[in-house]
């Protein structure tokens, strides 16, 4: 009866760390990793800005050379809002993938060559399918996702 009402305390130094059983050692170990993964995931949802993917400013895109092939491209892109008015000032990040696994992303930045215009230049590595991924943060810190797909790629 007086060792069920007795407890451990909870080691402190490296000796009395390794005076611990390996069953309790364990548990301290994995109570440990989910506390500290459960803390991770608040704070990484905490500080994220919301993607808004409402249709209140249009995306227009179009790819030189027409039809694409693996090499140097042009993405061409034309930003407008509801009013059609051109959206000036927007950071635009590109983020090219292939639509199959393996392939390392081609990243490149767009930028403004007049009122609601940009152009990004980057280079597909191989044929086939692609899916470019825009990431758009407008001049009021608003952020947008738009993704659009590149079908066959030509080889040169």
């Amino acid at each position: 009866m007086n060792q069920l009402l007795t407890h451990q305390r909870l080691p402190v130094t490296l000796w009395d760390w390794y005076a611990v059983p390996s069953v309790w050692r364990s548990a301290y170990i994995r109570l440990s990793l989910l506390l500290l993964s459960c803390v991770a995931a608040v704070l990484a949802t905490g500080c994220s800005r919301p993607i808004d993917s409402s249709p209140a400013v249009t995306v227009e895109h179009a790819i030189s050379p027409e039809p694409p092939q693996v090499g140097p491209a042009t993405v061409i892109l034309k930003l407008a809002d509801m009013a059609a008015k051109p959206v000036s000032g927007a950071r635009i990040s590109l983020e090219a993938d292939m639509s199959h696994a393996g392939m390392a992303p081609v990243l490149e930045e767009a930028k403004e060559t007049g009122p609601g215009q940009y152009e990004a230049h980057l280079r597909f590595t191989m044929a086939g399918d692609w899916v470019i991924l825009l990431r758009v943060r407008l001049p009021g810190g608003r952020m947008l996702e738009r993704q659009f797909n590149v079908s066959g790629v030509r080889p040169n």
